[in-house]
């Protein structure tokens, strides 16, 4: 049997606090023949050029040489989020398929544009939500699905890190701060166990960052027809953090924590259900390592092998509730934000 031809792909930007990690990636994985980078600020490829990783790579000269090469099926857009709407608009259009690392900017009618071209044209998408390949978090979605847990009535996320001022500050031309850099990867579990929330309460505020405008101690409250979601993520916790996620259902309770990386996952059944027992059930972790399973899956739909695992409609719901969680966005007038910055 003849071996399988690469993948060629590309990267679109260095600034992208995930840029050199999803590089180094591609540059291992035996299935991409990785072309090159484009980075328009030029003192940037300066800085970086003799880097280990970034010093493998050849550097486009423009855009265009990226854009209109032929044989490059997929880009990665890594660009600062302020940069990466424009960018990943600009990968559409030239008819490749996108990996774009999250958030999906804060303009969302021009998301929602990007994916509807996307979709009519049967281009991938595929966020940078490095947690949907996570072992442990596969665990818990098989759990809600196939009802292990019972009817779910709560879910409990937080996501918390510690950053320096410059990279506060480059956050902070959003709204949101912390929250709008960090929430969209619990989002796009929440969203994918419970749907569209009904309505959305939120605070932010500045406790201890000097920068202003920047939200550093955040949470959300995300009502269901049945079920609540807290989502806590601030930005001055202590190493190594204490990320949870939890989930509470009717028949039993799921508790991963920490979650990055995943070392300790725990289910708690009442009944015995999906061939648990009922009482406690400690998973064993499992290796796991960011973003290699998402490129593995990546390349599987570039070659028509697999189907994606979440849809363009997912994708929008996810940019749709986060930028309804900052208060960008509230179509049916049912979200409450308080800032105290």
């Amino acid at each position: 049997m003849a071996d399988k031809p690469k993948i060629k792909m590309a990267q679109w930007g260095t600034k992208h606090g995930h840029a050199r990690a999803v590089l180094n990636v591609m540059l291992e994985n035996e299935d991409v023949d990785f072309v090159g980078v484009w980075e328009e600020d030029i003192a940037r490829v300066e800085s970086i050029k003799d880097d280990p990783v970034w010093s493998q790579v050849h550097w486009f000269s423009s855009p265009s040489e990226m854009l209109d090469n032929p044989g490059i099926a997929c880009i990665a857009s890594e660009g600062l989020n302020v940069e990466s709407l424009n960018q990943s608009e600009a990968i559409i259009d030239s008819g490749k398929h996108l990996w774009y690392d999250k958030p999906a900017g804060d303009n969302y009618p021009q998301w929602e544009r990007i994916v509807a071209k996307a979709r009519s044209h049967a281009q991938l998408v595929q966020m940078g939500f490095m947690f949907r390949e996570s072992w442990a978090f596969e665990f818990v979605s098989e759990w809600v699905h196939s009802g292990v847990l019972g009817e779910i009535f709560s879910i409990r996320a937080h996501m918390s890190t510690d950053i320096g001022a410059p990279m506060q500050k480059a956050i902070s031309v959003h709204t949101g701060g912390i929250l709008y850099d960090l929430g969209a990867h619990m989002l796009d579990q929440i969203v994918w166990l419970l749907g569209r929330p009904n309505k959305i309460t939120s605070i932010m505020r500045r406790e201890h960052s000097e920068v202003p405008n920047f939200a550093d101690n955040t949470v959300a409250i995300y009502e269901f027809d049945k079920a609540m979601a807290i989502l806590d993520i601030a930005a001055m916790e202590p190493k190594p953090m204490a990320r949870r996620f939890e989930v509470y259902g009717t028949n039993g309770s799921a508790i991963l924590g920490p979650f990055d990386p995943p070392e300790y996952l725990r289910l708690v059944l009442n009944e015995p259900a999906g061939g648990y027992p009922a009482g406690v059930t400690d998973i064993p972790a499992q290796p796991y390592t960011r973003h290699v399973e998402s490129l593995v899956r990546l390349i599987a739909c570039i070659r028509g092998e697999r189907e994606p695992d979440r849809s363009y409609d997912h994708d929008l719901l996810v940019q749709e509730t986060l930028m309804r969680t900052v208060g960008k966005y509230d179509p049916d007038g049912s979200v409450t934000t308080r800032f105290s910055l």
